[in-house]
Formats: structure tokens, sequence, C-alpha cells
């Protein structure tokens, strides 16, 4: 775990994965933390890099410093985050106040998002008076007293049956959190919705919900999809609040599913130039490909553009090999050929976090399958690039 200062406040994060894959965020449910994303992580990171926080006053985040706080201080807080990342555009997806988050996005910076995916929550998230109450009940008997009687809202009663502990556990967690903090936040809930504010939004959306939701219930999740203008939601048959941790491997197939770069009628129409442009900006970095656009002419502008169509959309960009998998295989083939490129992409396999063993095990592949004067150049132009020790 990291710690970052935003607006004065530490906030608690992890930064998850290499650099080269596409940045997804994810934002937990009020009471929680980012703890709500541990068994979803495993599944993402072979693919993507993985950026999660506590909203203030949860985990190990510091406490509001304010009298109010909005979604917009809370989106605020994303795009910090993001900074430190290095990318301009990412994933989304939230539950719950972490989905609001996200609408605040889809709101207010759509084109810094790939895409949302909203998880049990609403334009409209209950109603201002119980928020209120539940503020004023939260800064007089405190997060401990609460937990057993809010906790149970979070899941299904058959998660409960299966997992005796849970109850328990997020009880504790949930004690543990920032009266001040938590009621400020539950008063945005009731104060600041998004009725009349998400129409029109350029940003790819899913919206996932539990049958056994009490919190934020399919209706609530039907409607947030017609702000959206119509938006698709699937609704998880015998889940409650938060699927991330009541069912993570559904969860995160579906997840992934959306994530999947949408690579068009490949046969027919190939992939945007879009597309192929911002996985090699991942890939071999902004400095790199911004080098390359410069130095085109007349001559070479359609072969950078055709390369960045086939080789950087249609073949890197496909979710079916990872971008390790993808640079093990460039490594190998351009070793083999003794080619020019193999300098750049020995690069790259160092940005791909390939480790020294791995690329070992490339480059002797290319001595048994290539020839040993091959493998020979390449070991030698990987020892003048920093490999080894």
């Amino acid at each position: 775990m990291a710690f970052h200062t935003t607006n004065g406040r530490s906030v608690a994060y992890r930064l998850l994965g290499s650099e080269v894959n596409p940045l997804i965020v994810l934002a937990h449910p009020l009471g929680m933390s980012q703890a709500v994303w541990d068994d979803v992580i495993p599944a993402l990171l072979p693919r993507y890099r993985v950026l999660t926080w506590d909203l203030p006053g949860h985990g190990a985040s510091q406490a509001v410093s304010g009298t109010q706080i909005t979604p917009a201080d809370l989106a605020e807080e994303v795009l910090a985050l993001v900074a430190l990342a290095g990318v301009q555009r990412f994933h989304f997806a939230g539950t719950s106040i972490g989905g609001v988050v996200g609408q605040q996005l889809i709101a207010a910076q759509p084109d810094r998002l790939l895409s949302a995916t909203l998880t049990n929550t609403g334009a409209v998230i209950g109603n201002p008076d119980l928020w209120n109450i539940r503020a004023g009940r939260v800064r007089q008997e405190g997060l401990a007293a609460m937990a057993e009687e809010i906790v149970p809202r979070w899941f299904a009663p058959a998660t409960f049956e299966a997992s005796p502990a849970l109850k328990a556990g997020w009880c504790v967690q949930m004690g543990r959190g920032d009266d001040e903090s938590y009621a400020q936040l539950c008063e945005m809930l009731g104060r600041d919705t998004f009725t009349g504010k998400l129409s029109g939004k350029r940003a790819k959306v899913q919206l996932f919900g539990g049958s056994e939701d009490v919190a934020t219930p399919p209706a609530v999740l039907d409607a947030l999809s017609a702000e959206l203008g119509g938006v698709p939601l699937e609704v998880f048959d015998g889940v409650g609040h938060v699927p991330s941790v009541e069912v993570p491997a559904l969860f995160s197939q579906k997840l992934l599913a959306v994530l999947a770069t949408d690579l068009g009628d490949v046969a027919n129409q190939g992939v945007a130039y879009s597309t192929g442009l911002e996985t090699r900006k991942q890939v071999l970095g902004d400095e790199h490909v911004a080098r390359s656009t410069a130095n085109a002419n007349t001559l070479d502008a359609p072969f950078q553009q055709m390369i960045t169509r086939l080789a950087w959309g249609e073949l890197w960009s496909n979710d079916d090999l990872t971008r390790r998998e993808r640079s093990m295989i460039t490594t190998g083939i351009l070793a083999a050929l003794g080619r020019e490129e193999l300098t750049l992409h020995l690069k790259t396999a160092k940005r791909v976090g390939l480790t020294e063993a791995e690329l070992r095990q490339v480059l002797m592949h290319v001595a048994i399958y290539g020839g040993v004067p091959a493998a020979n150049h390449a070991f030698a132009l990987a020892k003048e690039l920093g490999w080894g020790e």
C-alpha cells in the first residue's frame, strides 16, 4: 500500500501491475475498503494495471478535512491517483458510492474513460431524509455501534449462511472507519444526485446489480440505465450489494468481458486507427510513438498508419494473449530473424515486466529453433541494454 497527499489529505492506494497494460480504477462501497477487490485483482493483473484506493476516513485514508464533500471531490482524488500512473485514459469500475464516483466521471470527464462499469448503484440512491438520519446517528452512536445493523444490508442471506464469519469481519472493518467522514458521505448521497446529468455522455458503460440487493435493488439500476440512454444492465441472481465479495469469480469474468477492447468487425472493416494508437502508446510509451509520428513523411506515413492498425490494433489490442506473452513472442521472432526492432522490444520487455529468467528462456529457445548465432547476438544486445548483472 502507498500514500498520496491530495487536497491536504493522505489517501491510501495500491497501484499494481505492468505500466504497459491499460489502467483500471476500482472504487469500493461506503463503509468498506479497497479490500473488497482482493479476490478480483488476480484475474485482472495479467492484462490490466490496477489502481484501488480507500475513500476518505475508510481503510487507511485520512478523514475528511472540510465541512462538505462532493462527488467532484472524490473524482478529483481519482484523477490525482491516475496521474501517478502516468496515463490519460483509463477504465473505471465502482460499486455503490464507488459507482457514484463513476457517474461523476461520466458526467464531467467522459473522454478520460475507456469504459465505466457501475455496479449496485443509482443516479439516486435512497432519499435525503434517510441519509441525513443515518448521518446523525453515526455522529451520535458511532460506526462500531451501527455496523451490526448496516453490514447485513450488503449481502444476500445465502452468502451469510455460506460464510458465517463474513458479517463479523466486515463489522470490524466498518467499525474502524471515521464517523464524520462516513456521515458526510451519507449527506452527499442524499444531496448530490445525477438525474438529468448523464444523457448524451460519450462513454462505454455497463451496469451490474444483484437480485437480493436491498440497498440499490434492480429497479434503481433500471432507472440509471434509462438516465444513461439505455446502457446494458445485468442482474446477478442470488447476489446482494457487493458482487466482488459475494461472487468474485463471476464478477471477474463479466468485468473482463466489458474491459476487452472492442475490435469491431475485423474481417470486413479492420480495427480503428485510434484503438491501435492507444495500445501502441501503452506498450511502447508516448515518447517513442510521438517520435515515430513526427519522423514520418509523405513516403512512410501510410506505413505508420498501417502498422498502428494491424500490429497494434488487431494483434496487441486483442486479449486472447496477454501483453507479456506477446512481448515474449515478438522478442523471440525478432531475435531469430536478427531484425533491427529487437532493440526496441528488448526495452519493451522490461516495461512489460519480463524477468531476466523469462528473457533467458526466450533467447535459449531462439538458439535451439532459430540458431545459436542469432541467440548469441540477442544476448549481447540485451546485456548492452542493461539486462543481467
